[in-house]
């Protein structure tokens, strides 16, 4: 019983205090209350745009997480065993990451389609993290079990089953989970400065535009929610899958 409550008793402490702050304002248009944000995410959630713009919006995240997460990988074997191509594309990758999302967003918009922007936006932003965190796995594997493999005449394909991927695995899951938020947010980022024809964050842009500040807070409070449940149930599909 106590699970429920220790979730419970902060959501219902930051509820009041959003409630407080919006009597205090007193005006919808700056601050909604509570109640009101509620009202609009159960009546936007009651239509068939509603649906349409997150299942479009998941499609592109998704999309951008396979695309970033295979590349990465791809790339962390390539730059771990052959230097010349960790001199090329390192200091390429690691460009990537110190770029604003804002920047490749402005940029990917002269070069692709306004609705494939999302979901390349999303791979890049996806990209380094899953690089970063397996480079780091195999910078740190154990040589012993490599001599060990080698000693015994493993095959590379035994090598990788038995060897790479199960010390591989914790480095891939922690930079999946990290990729995973982050491809989420410049997903939608992406959505509301490209807004293509469905997409959540093309709605947050209408509403934007129309001062519709209770719509505006709905639809983020629907990404937040998203975010945590799948979040979430790629949290547990890992941990079943570590457990098989």
């Amino acid at each position: 019983m106590r699970k429920p409550f220790k979730i419970l008793i902060p959501l219902a402490f930051w509820l009041l205090v959003w409630e407080a702050a919006a009597l205090a304002v007193g005006r919808e248009l700056l601050l909604p209350s509570p109640a009101a944000v509620g009202g609009r995410l159960l009546a936007l959630a009651g239509t068939a745009g509603f649906w349409l713009s997150v299942g479009a919006t998941l499609g592109r995240v998704f999309l951008g997480l396979f695309w970033g997460a295979l590349a990465g990988t791809l790339l962390a074997f390539a730059t771990h065993f052959f230097p010349w191509a960790d001199r090329l594309i390192s200091p390429a990758i690691r460009v990537v990451r110190a770029t604003p999302v804002v920047s490749f967003i402005l940029l990917v918009y002269l070069w692709v389609a306004r609705s494939a922007i999302p979901w390349v936006i999303a791979g890049l932003m996806v990209l380094p993290v899953v690089w970063g965190s397996l480079r780091a796995g195999l910078d740190s594997l154990d040589e012993k079990l490599l001599e060990f493999a080698r000693v015994y005449r493993f095959s590379r394909r035994k090598t990788l089953g038995l060897v790479y991927l199960p010390a591989l695995r914790p480095h891939f899951e922690a930079g999946l989970l990290t990729a995973f938020g982050l491809a989420w947010k410049s997903g939608v980022a992406a959505e509301v400065l490209c807004p293509p024809a469905y997409a959540v964050g093309s709605r947050i842009q209408q509403a934007k535009l129309g001062l519709e500040t209770p719509d505006l807070f709905a639809w983020t409070l629907a990404i937040v929610a998203l975010s945590l449940i799948l979040e979430g149930l790629l949290r547990k599909a890992l941990e079943r899958g570590d457990r098989g």
